[in-house]
């Protein structure tokens, strides 16, 4: 999840193909790529330059995201909110504005519609937020 949002901030759609061609250092290099603005161009021009000589092709661009629902740290999305109540779950507002970036980008994956939502629960629980 930690790279699938730093790719979401760069703007950059990476197939599975290109992921499956990029070696074990370079997917962890990505993984540790700083987040900043400045870095987040810049592995945006990278992963653009790189994946241009696979065999997929060059990586998709997209739009960057702006004022998404787990950039929000004020407002408790209501997408995780109905996958919560789904499973019999809450989330509250303060729990909610405790999480960091990464939780609530992870969060709002994982509760997207169309989704079994079975590894909402885990994520919940590693996050602290479900009761023992």
């Amino acid at each position: 999840m930690a790279v699938r949002r730093k790719l979401d901030l760069a703007g950059v759609k990476l197939k599975l193909q290109h992921w499956s061609e990029l070696s074990e250092s370079e997917r962890g290099d990505l993984l540790a790529w700083c987040d900043d603005p400045a870095a987040i161009e810049a592995l945006r021009a990278h992963l653009l330059q790189r994946t241009a000589a696979l065999s997929a092709g060059q990586a998709r661009e997209l739009p960057r995201p702006a004022d998404e629902p787990w950039q929000q740290a004020g407002q408790l999305p209501e997408v995780l909110a109905a996958s919560c109540a789904q499973l019999g779950l809450s989330v509250s507002a303060d729990d909610w504005r405790a999480l960091d970036e990464l939780q609530r980008f992870a969060l709002v994956k994982l509760s997207h519609p169309g989704h079994e939502h079975r590894n909402l629960p885990r994520a919940l629980a590693e996050f602290g937020l479900l009761q023992a």
